[in-house]
């Protein structure tokens, strides 16, 4: 059986294939301990069942946000022990002379330097002696590090001094993260930084995948664990035990897939996901449903320390379902990032006892009580009200406190978006919405009415897309190498070649052959950023475009270099049982899915809205808002003047007015 698991603030998601068909599960999650949310969900799917596992963790995200990582070791070329606390000049906020960076994930006791020297071009200048090496491995040794980054310089031109002190700081026992397999790519900052933030996640990383191995052994002999990476595809857990550095955004990154899978089959090539989960809102932009198209980037950061290998180019907010509401010293009322997580959860949960973005969508009519999780989960309305009335503030009333919740939050969901689309030079009113996640659909109208974006499209497992998308990920193996060469060089098709051949061999290891996808990084020379384009005809030619495009000019007579070669190989991804239907369900037929009706609060005034069983829709349905529609995973809020019709795939494709 193929099971994709999606670990979240809140819940854990399962979607998985039964009998050929697909099926979905959410349980609460467990954050002291991920593995028990998930062992738990897989006992009610099946038992003594061999698996094939696919999980989007949050391990590693988390143990960066939280600084409980490993105690790291960093050895370096000498001279430049301190590149992690120098960093870059640009400061985050320009004019705020009191703000702080974060302090290195190293500290300086922990940074050695080793005496060696390799030039840019991969000469050796400055060979690395027995003697060096053993002063060297003493000195670690005498840090009692739990995991140690390797990252010398100019060791992904010629990596021989990387893997002899690779081979003598083995026998400390501990982990060793190497450069030159982690991120062999220029820039020493960011270099390092990627190669200390592996080191740094390895041991917590590897103990998780190895306790969930032996548990999912014992109660599914034979299972097989595979791990969502950030950049849209899956790797084997030994991998992701390796190099956890390619899992912070596992979750959101399987968001992504399901909404690019579900909307080319809709027909729609440009979209905006829009995934609203408990603790986070993550919004992406993708403007072509091909194969390998997703956007990637190489340059984020993650709770301040850069991240250089691949990522889906997601941006991140800390405005989720469970997000607190507070007021600051001034009285203004603010939304996150603080979460009431699943422990103890919103308050109509039953437990939580702080104001949430959930709280306040139930008080505004906009969650039916008795529909959450299918009736599995009762709201408690009557406790909200009465605590939402002790935390107001100065606020007139309840609903005027849940009213502001709401607008702040889509406030801070607005921005986002603005940063992913705006910002970078394109027009949200040219894409579709396309919203998931548990509070996604709660907020999608709102959120394209106010950017002006014509469509949201709900598809089918809004609350579960995720692990929808985890399970239809490609297995994804990704190298790259520094090259610095003109685009005309004969270099290029040989790079390729041995690159090619590293990410095959991988593949080969887990049994899988797949399709290689050639990029390059591309700048005008002297130029200190680079754009990533695929490898092929007028490569020139298309680097002017793009650069126009992103930055507002381009000049044609300025000489251009490759900075980068990239090789992503690519295996097919699993086929879902997905199929249109007839539109067979007659427009007006569409009241007989309404089950309830519900007094809400929309444009300034109450209505009485009815509420429809998307279970009971059909292909061809239509209706107008207001309304509510009510699934097992999900609430989607259909604001007034907003028209609904249920697709051939089962999606909402909601026109927005």
């Amino acid at each position: 059986m193929l099971v994709a698991i999606d670990t979240g603030g809140t819940f854990t998601d399962c979607v998985y294939l039964h009998q050929g068909r697909l099926e979905i599960l959410k349980v609460l999650s467990t954050p002291r301990q991920p593995a028990q949310a998930i062992l738990s969900a897989l006992a009610q799917i099946t038992t003594r069942q061999r698996l094939e596992i696919r999980h989007g963790t949050t391990v590693a995200t988390n143990a960066l946000l939280e600084r409980s990582g490993a105690r790291v070791a960093l050895v370096t070329t000498a001279g430049f022990e301190d590149v992690l606390a120098i960093g870059r000049q640009a400061r985050r906020r320009l004019y705020d002379w009191m703000d702080q960076p974060e302090p290195p994930l190293v500290p300086a006791e922990r940074r050695f330097g080793v005496a060696e020297r390799t030039l840019c071009d991969g000469q050796i200048l400055q060979r690395l002696t027995e003697q060096e090496v053993e002063r060297l491995v003493a000195q670690v040794r005498a840090s009692q590090p739990e995991a140690v980054a390797l990252c010398l310089l100019f060791s992904f031109a010629n990596p021989t001094h990387e893997r002899l002190l690779a081979q003598a700081l083995a026998r400390l026992a501990v982990p060793v993260s190497c450069s030159h397999e982690i991120l062999p790519e220029f820039r020493e900052y960011e270099r390092t930084s990627t190669v200390v933030v592996n080191a740094y996640l390895t041991p917590k990383m590897g103990r998780y995948l190895s306790e969930l191995e032996q548990a999912l052994g014992e109660q599914f002999p034979g299972s097989r664990l595979h791990i969502m990476q950030s950049s849209g595809g899956i790797i084997s857990a030994a991998i992701a035990a390796r190099e956890p550095v390619r899992t912070i955004l596992s979750g959101p990154a399987g968001g992504v897939v399901g909404a690019q899978l579900l909307a080319r089959l809709a027909g729609l090539d440009r979209i905006i996901t829009f995934d609203m989960g408990g603790t986070s809102t993550d919004v992406a932009l993708a403007e072509s449903t091909e194969a390998g198209s997703l956007e990637t980037t190489r340059e984020s950061v993650v709770a301040g320390h850069p991240v250089g290998v691949p990522m889906l180019n997601i941006h991140t907010v800390g405005s989720g379902g469970s997000s607190l509401a507070w007021f600051d010293e001034g009285g203004a009322l603010r939304v996150g990032p603080q979460s009431a997580g699943s422990d103890p959860g919103p308050i109509c949960y039953g437990r939580g006892t702080q104001p949430t973005v959930t709280d306040a969508d139930l008080l505004l009519g906009r969650l039916v009580p008795d529909f959450f999780l299918g009736g599995a989960l009762r709201l408690e309305e009557w406790r909200t009200r009465e605590l939402l009335e002790r935390t107001r503030g100065r606020l007139r009333d309840a609903e005027t406190f849940a009213r502001g919740i709401v607008r702040v939050a889509e406030a801070v969901m607005e921005k986002a978006i603005r940063v992913i689309s705006v910002e970078r030079g394109y027009d949200p009113r040219e894409f579709t919405l396309v919203s998931f996640g548990g509070a996604g659909p709660l907020h999608a109208c709102a959120l394209a009415r106010a950017l002006r974006i014509p469509r949201v499209l709900v598809p089918i497992f809004p609350g579960a897309l995720s692990a929808l998308g985890i399970l239809a990920s490609p297995l994804v193996t990704e190298v790259s190498q520094t090259v610095m060469l003109p685009p005309g060089s004969r270099r290029l098709g040989s790079v390729f070649t041995s690159l090619e051949r590293r990410a095959r061999a991988v593949l080969r290891a887990g049994g899988r052959r797949g399709v290689a996808l050639r990029s390059v990084d591309v700048r005008y020379v002297g130029q200190g950023y680079e754009l990533n384009l695929p490898w092929g005809p007028a490569l020139v030619a298309r680097f002017h475009q793009l650069h126009q495009r992103r930055y507002g000019y381009a000049d044609p007579d300025r000489p251009v270099e490759i900075v980068n070669a990239r090789v992503r190989l690519v295996a097919a991804g699993e086929r879902l049982p997905l199929q249109r239907q007839p539109l067979r369900g007659r427009p007006h037929s569409a009241r007989k899915a309404i089950v309830a009706t519900r007094r809400a609060w929309f444009d300034g005034r109450h209505w009485t809205v009815p509420v429809y069983l998307r279970e009971a829709l059909q292909p061809g349905h239509r209706f107008a808002g207001p309304a509510l529609v009510v699934e097992y995973s999900a609430t989607t809020v259909v604001l007034p003047g907003c028209t609904v019709q249920v697709d051939g795939w089962g999606n909402l494709l909601i026109e927005v007015s």
